[in-house]
């Protein structure tokens, strides 16, 4: 199990270097808010780590979403992921195949993340489920789940450790890596490795409980050796 942290700055990006991986995103705008190119491409000479970049939580504009992973590539992001702002598989398809062509035809090499949202039900988003066999088809490289809306509110609250099992699973079948992620606590850490996704990714849970603070390199430090 690989720990991705998520650092909102260069300043932040220092103190996260020990993560297994470097995930760039904007908190600011959203659970996967988009940071800048040059923020991103930064960060990928800081390190030889893998770097993910989030591009964003998308309603159906398959075409913006293209173009922003396109860009995240060519930034110099290793893993390019997208959320899955949307009701209806037929529009979670069309963002879905988008992402990954553009990603896929200039990098092959590169991963595409597609993720959607624990807490699909409030937000009125496509299942986590449903998203598996479409990402598979496109494909993507890994499925993923995280909260939608960021209230503190745990995955763990909206999927139970034997329903985040069975997503893993079913990912696993399909031939995809798994990663979890949102509002992840220390105290989560025995079930995820019970889980056992290919990812765990986390931000408030290096930060002191507060994905708005600063990030805390000591606290990158305890939640690896904690998964090791």
């Amino acid at each position: 199990m690989q720990l991705l942290v998520s650092p909102s700055s260069l300043e932040e990006a220092g103190r996260a270097l020990a993560a297994d991986i470097i995930d760039v995103k904007r908190p600011a705008e959203g659970s996967l808010g988009a940071n800048f190119p040059w923020v991103i491409r930064a960060i990928t000479e800081m390190t030889d780590k893998p770097v993910s970049a989030a591009i964003g939580d998308f309603d159906n504009r398959p075409g913006g979403a293209a173009l922003t992973a396109l860009g995240a590539a060519a930034a110099g992001a290793d893993y390019i992921k997208c959320g899955l702002m949307v009701a209806g598989e037929d529009q979670a398809r069309g963002l879905i195949e988008a992402v990954v062509r553009a990603v896929k035809d200039d990098y092959p090499e590169k991963k595409v993340v597609i993720a959607a949202y624990s807490d699909f039900e409030r937000l009125g988003t496509v299942s986590p489920f449903a998203v598996i066999p479409l990402a598979a088809e496109a494909g993507a490289d890994l499925v993923m789940v995280d909260t939608g809306k960021k209230d503190g509110r745990s995955t763990f609250e909206f999927m139970d450790e034997q329903t985040l099992t069975r997503f893993v699973a079913l990912g696993h079948e399909a031939g995809l890596g798994v990663a979890l992620a949102g509002s992840l606590v220390f105290d989560d850490l025995p079930a995820l490795r019970r889980i056992a996704p290919e990812i765990i990714g986390v931000r408030g849970m290096v930060c002191g409980g507060d994905r708005t603070a600063m990030l805390k390199e000591e606290l990158v430090h305890a939640a690896m050796a904690a998964i090791r």
